[in-house]
């Protein structure tokens, strides 16, 4: 079925989800904040796509099948069935407010993974003054491990499995699953939105590698902390950090599959997000050796700043103690300067420090109130 889907933002995981989706037949426009790139991007009349299956071409155009760059982002979003918003959620305080007047009723918007964005964007949507019913869900991971090679090429080097994402408000999940699965049949029903949240592994997996790779970073001209960078050392801090995650997410009454990052690591685990040796496949690649700036990096501004400190303050509200992640964001501020946890998306940040477990429970069901 064509589905039609508005695309926000212009990093890498923006190029695979627009190369991906037209080419899999649905309606697909683009939207970045950087109207003049998307100009280049008509000027060359296609994407490049390198992936397992070889180097092709997706046009752009006008029409279902072909990518179709628009520089408004009221034009983009206009009678989209489904939103996708594959941006780091550093983004999203202020994507959020520019999008909420433009939603209307029945939407599906995906933050694929969101970082609890889904309530930035709610919450915006509310101090706007909004009354349509739209959904908001969050994955683990983005469905992709995609590189941009060049002017016009991405390179996907994995395609995500299984897509473990959660909606807000939960009472919308049976509409939204419909829509998501259209254009993404590998999502997989993992609750409400904070149980997405508390899927997603970027601020598992990315902390431990950008703090504990920090002189290396610093020393040479490009490192790839995906590959050397990570030793055993590193691994038993990912697998610790790991453990405090899943412990929250059963303090919060969240069941079983949590998809263990072990299983990202091992050839012989259960099949996690990018299937089976997915780590091999990403450092093969070659596509992570770079030059990091600790300071910049969405590492760190994205999966320490604000990842961390959102399973630090889900511990902290639920009594469950969380040692790694704090001593992580903890040194992810004494190396760039900065209060990550002052900063960070943390239920005092969002609101929710004052509920109790039933005011919890409410809010995630039935979403914010205008």
């Amino acid at each position: 079925m064509t589905v039609k889907i508005a695309v926000l933002g212009g990093g890498h995981g923006s190029w695979a989800t627009v190369a991906e989706l037209a080419e899999n037949g649905h309606e697909v426009r683009w939207w970045r904040r950087n109207a003049e790139a998307l100009e280049a991007v008509r000027a060359t009349g296609a994407v490049s796509v390198r992936d397992y299956r070889g180097s092709r071409s997706v046009p752009v155009g006008d029409g279902t099948g072909e990518i179709n760059p628009v520089a408004d982002l009221a034009e983009a979003v206009r009678d989209a069935a489904l939103v996708v918003i594959p941006l780091p959620s550093t983004t999203h305080d202020d994507l959020a407010p520019q999008l909420a007047p433009l939603l209307t009723e029945g939407q599906v918007v995906f933050m694929p993974p969101g970082t609890f964005g889904s309530m930035v964007f709610a919450k915006a949507v509310a101090e706007a003054g909004g009354s349509a019913e739209i959904a908001f869900a969050e994955a683990g991971t983005l469905p992709y491990l995609a590189r941009r090679h060049g002017d016009a090429e991405v390179v996907i080097s994995g395609y995500a499995t299984r897509l473990p994402t959660g909606v807000f408000p939960l009472r919308l999940a049976e509409s939204a699953f419909k829509t998501l699965r259209e254009a993404y049949p590998s999502v997989e029903d993992a609750g409400d939105g904070l149980s997405g949240a508390l899927m997603n592994a970027g601020p598992i997996i990315h902390p431990p590698l950008i703090t504990m790779n920090a002189g290396p970073l610093e020393h040479f001209a490009a490192w790839d902390i995906h590959n050397e960078g990570t030793q055993p050392s590193i691994r038993s801090v990912t697998d610790a950090l790991d453990a405090e995650r899943v412990a929250l997410r059963e303090a919060f009454g969240y069941g079983a599959p949590h998809f263990p990052l072990a299983d990202h690591y091992a050839a012989d685990g259960d099949e996690w997000m990018y299937g089976r040796s997915a780590h091999e496949r990403l450092t093969d690649s070659g596509d992570w050796r770079e030059k990091i700036d600790l300071h910049t990096h969405r590492y760190m501004v994205e999966d320490t700043r604000l990842g961390l400190s959102l399973l630090v303050s889900a511990g902290r509200w639920a009594g469950v103690p969380t040692p790694v992640a704090e001593g992580l964001l903890a040194l992810g501020s004494a190396i760039t300067g900065r209060d990550f946890y002052a900063e960070g998306r943390t239920f005092e940040n969002l609101g929710l420090a004052d509920l109790d477990r039933a005011g919890l429970t409410e809010l995630l069901r039935d979403g914010v109130q205008s």
